[in-house]
């Protein structure tokens, strides 16, 4: 495992580069986004998604997976929405929140049997930075730790991962608020878990 620390919100070419070629290569990496830090993989990579489920010790057939784009038009790659649900996601994404939507079948075979999809645009330049230069969504799910530390703060996150992902992005102490899910699935949005997004 390798800790790349990141200073001024901005991570350089170099680092990028790195981070890019651990997620094709099927590697697991940390990063932060504008909730908590999360766990993260190439969603269109099958083997990747059954580490951080075993990382997580989640059952993947059973556990909503969710996917971050980098553009509202990227989701509509993966995912189903109408009108109401578009005009929903603009007024607040990029931001700390995941919709619920129909899930499409271009998401690989981990995603199969599931009917629904995570989609996240976090306003973190560093998550929507590896995004692009991936290429393709994240698969992103949030570290887990005993206390509030061990989810915050990237050495200790790094400490309880060190086994089991690649690379450790550290851009300082994380939030410990996740994001608002909202469920779109159903005739009118319904928010599922209240976290740092409030719901226009």
């Amino acid at each position: 495992m390798k800790i790349l620390s990141i200073k001024g919100g901005a991570i350089n070419g170099r680092n990028l580069d790195e981070v890019v070629k651990c997620l094709e290569d099927g590697g697991i990496i940390i990063y932060p986004t504008d909730t908590v830090y999360a766990l993260g993989c190439d969603a269109m990579n099958n083997q990747a998604i059954e580490r951080i489920c075993a990382i997580k010790e989640m059952k993947s057939a059973k556990t909503n997976l969710s996917i971050i784009c980098s553009e509202i038009s990227e989701v509509s790659q993966y995912a189903k929405f109408d009108n109401s649900q578009f005009r929903l996601m603009k007024a607040h994404l990029p931001g700390p929140f995941t919709f619920i939507l129909q899930a499409l079948s271009r998401l690989p075979k981990a995603f199969k049997g599931r009917k629904t999809v995570g989609i996240r645009i976090p306003d973190n330049d560093i998550a929507l930075t590896i995004e692009r230069a991936l290429g393709k969504p994240i698969l992103t799910t949030s570290v887990e730790g005993p206390d509030d530390d061990y989810r915050c703060e990237p050495e200790l996150i790094a400490e309880t991962y060190k086994s089991s992902v690649d690379i450790v992005i550290d851009a300082g102490r994380g939030e410990l608020e996740p994001s608002t899910i909202v469920d779109c699935t159903g005739d009118e949005p319904e928010v599922v878990r209240q976290g740092k997004g409030e719901l226009d």
